[in-house]
C-alpha cells in the first residue's frame, strides 16, 4: 500500500491525496503571492518520495531550489508544529533540468513531424487556409518519405511545394500567397527562440520517467522563466508533450499511484483563444489520459480560467486565496466556491477571500473517487529550499545528470531540407546541360561556313541552319521535358 501523500492540516484534521486516485488529476489555484509555488513544491516532493516521476515548468525560476536542502527556521517549525508533523527532515531531491534554449538545462527538442500540422499551426497562428497548406506539406512528406525535422526542412518543402506544385499533381497545389504567409509566421517563431524547439535528438518520453537507485521519482523541471516570453510557444510545447504521453503510454487503468504526474503552470495560456477543435482535443486528451497513469495538475489564478468541461474531469482540488474587488473577481470567487462539495462547518465562499499566504481550501478522491468535504488548512512546508539557486548549483546538477551525454549536443540529420535542395540542383544542372547542348547544335553550322561559297551554297546552308536552328529546339524542349518527367517519378 502507497503511503498517502499529505497536503496539509489546521491542527485537528490532516488532508492527503489518495495515490491511487492522483491520476484523476488535480487544479492548483490561487491569487499571485498566495502560495501556489511551494504547494506545488510540497506535491512534488511527496509525489517523489513514493517514486512517481514528475514533470514541472519553472516559470519565474524558483521552484529549482527543490534540488537543493532547505535551511531551518522557526516559522517551519511552528507550522509542522500545527499540522501535526513529526520527524521531518530538511533535503534535497532528484531533480533533470531542461531548458528548450538549453541554457539553464539539458535541451529538449522535437521535431516537426512529431509536433504534426494541427499543433503546428497553433504555434504559428496560422488560419485555415494556411492551416491547410500545411497539412498538404505533411501530405507530400510521408508521400515521399521525407523526414521533417527542424524549420529548415519545413521552409524548403515550402518553397519546393510553391515552385513546383504544377508539376506535382492537383493534390499538391497551394498558393504562393499562402507559403509566403506561413514563412513569414516562421521567421517570427524564430524570432521569438522557436528555432532551438524543433531538431535531433529529440526527447524520449522515457527519459522523464525515471527513478533513482533509491526509489524516488525524479522530478524534471522545464526553465520557462525565458520560455513564457512567448505564451504561445510555451503553452504549444506542453500541450504537445501531453499529447505524446496520451499517444504512447499503454493503457493501465487505474495504478496503485501515478507513473507520471504533469503540473501545466499558467494553464489559462493552454485556453487562450484556441479553436474549438483543439479545445476538443485537450478535453479528450485530459479525460482519457488517466487511463495511462498519468495525473495533469493544472496551476491557475482561478477555477473560472478553465473550461468547464476541463474543470468537471479535475478531482483533487487545493484554492488559495482569492481577491474579490470587481464584480467580474466576486464571480470568480462564487465559482470557485461552487466547485467544492460543500461542508456545513465552513462559509467557503467568505473563506477564500479571507486566507493569508500559506492557506487552502482543499478536497480530495477519497475511498471509491469521492470527493472529501472542502478543509481550510495550512499547506504543509517544503523539505527542499524554497527559492532559485546559484549558477554554480545548477551546474552540478546538470554535470551529474546523464540526459546531458544524450541531448547536449544537437545534430543535423539528413531530411527533407537537404534532399529537396538536392534535388533543385540536379534540376538546374540539367537544365543548364540541355541548354549547352541547344547552343552548341546552334553555332555548329556558323563554323561549317566558308567565305567563298557561291549564291546555291549559301541559300542551301541558310535552309540548313534554319533546320538545325529548330531541331535544336524542339530537342531542348524535350530534354527539359525529361529532366521534369524523372523529377516526377522520384
Amino acid at each position: 500500500m502507497t503511503n498517502p501523500i499529505l497536503v496539509g492540516g489546521n491542527g485537528t484534521t490532516q488532508v492527503f491525496i489518495n495515490p491511487r486516485y492522483a491520476n484523476r488529476h488535480g487544479l492548483v489555484a490561487g491569487a499571485t503571492g498566495t502560495g501556489k509555488t511551494v504547494t506545488l513544491q510540497c506535491l512534488a516532493e511527496s509525489f517523489s518520495d513514493i517514486g512517481v516521476p514528475v514533470f514541472m515548468a519553472d516559470v519565474k525560476g524558483d521552484i529549482a531550489g527543490i534540488s537543493q536542502p532547505g535551511s531551518p527556521h522557526p516559522k517551519i517549525d511552528e507550522r509542522l508544529a500545527l499540522i501535526g508533523i513529526e520527524g521531518f527532515q530538511q533535503r534535497g531531491y532528484p531533480v533533470s533540468f531542461w531548458d528548450v534554449f538549453g541554457e539553464s538545462g539539458t535541451p529538449v527538442r522535437t521535431s516537426i513531424s512529431d509536433m504534426g500540422p494541427q499543433l503546428l499551426s497553433r504555434l504559428l497562428d496560422l488560419n485555415e487556409t494556411q492551416e491547410s497548406v500545411l497539412n498538404v506539406v505533411f501530405e507530400f512528406a510521408d508521400q515521399e518519405g521525407l523526414l521533417l525535422v527542424d524549420m529548415p526542412d519545413l521552409r524548403t518543402t515550402l518553397e519546393y511545394l510553391a515552385e513546383h506544385s504544377s508539376e506535382l499533381g492537383a493534390g499538391y497545389g497551394v498558393a504562393k500567397a499562402s507559403v509566403n504567409a506561413i514563412l513569414r509566421k516562421l521567421l517570427g517563431l524564430e524570432r521569438e527562440g522557436g528555432r532551438q524547439l524543433f531538431g535531433e535528438p529529440a526527447l524520449r518520453l522515457s527519459d522523464l520517467m525515471q527513478t533513482t537507485r533509491e526509489g524516488r521519482g525524479v522530478i524534471n523541471v522545464l526553465a520557462a522563466d525565458n520560455l513564457i516570453r512567448s505564451p504561445r510557444v510555451y503553452s504549444t510545447f506542453l500541450l504537445w508533450l501531453l499529447s505524446e504521453l496520451f499517444e504512447q503510454l499503454p493503457e493501465l487503468g487505474d495504478p496503485e499511484k501515478p507513473v507520471l504526474v504533469f503540473f501545466f503552470d499558467e494553464a489559462h495560456l493552454l485556453f487562450k483563444e484556441a479553436p474549438k477543435p483543439l479545445l476538443e482535443k485537450i478535453e479528450q486528451v485530459v479525460r482519457l489520459i488517466r487511463s495511462k497513469g498519468v495525473g495533469v495538475y493544472f496551476i491557475s489564478q482561478s477555477p473560472s480560467d478553465m473550461p468547464d468541461a476541463i474543470l468537471a474531469q479535475l478531482g483533487n482540488r487545493i484554492q488559495h486565496a482569492l481577491r474579490a474587488y470587481t464584480p467580474s473577481e466576486q464571480k470568480a470567487v462564487r465559482v470557485a466556491a461552487q466547485s467544492f462539495r460543500t461542508n456545513p462547518n465552513l462559509d467557503t465562499a467568505a473563506v477564500i477571500s479571507e486566507m493569508a499566504v500559506g492557506e487552502a481550501l482543499v478536497s480530495t478522491l477519497q475511498d471509491k473517487g469521492v470527493p472529501s468535504m472542502v478543509e481550510r488548512v495550512l499547506v504543509r512546508p517544503p523539505h527542499s529550499r524554497m527559492g532559485p539557486i546559484s549558477a554554480n548549483e545548477r551546474s552540478a546538477v546538470l554535470a551529474h545528470d546523464p540526459n546531458q551525454r544524450i541531448y547536449k549536443d544537437a545534430v543535423d540529420p539528413r531530411s527533407a531540407h537537404e534532399i529537396l535542395q538536392e534535388r533543385m540542383e540536379q534540376v538546374q544542372a540539367q537544365a543548364q546541360e540541355a541548354k549547352a547542348n541547344v547552343q552548341a547544335k546552334r553555332a555548329a553550322p556558323a563554323a561549317s561556313r566558308s567565305s567563298g561559297q557561291s549564291n546555291a551554297e549559301a541559300f542551301a546552308k541558310s535552309m540548313a541552319r534554319s533546320l538545325g536552328t529548330a531541331a535544336g529546339s524542339t530537342l531542348g524542349r524535350q530534354l527539359l521535358r525529361g529532366v521534369l518527367g524523372s523529377l516526377l517519378k522520384k
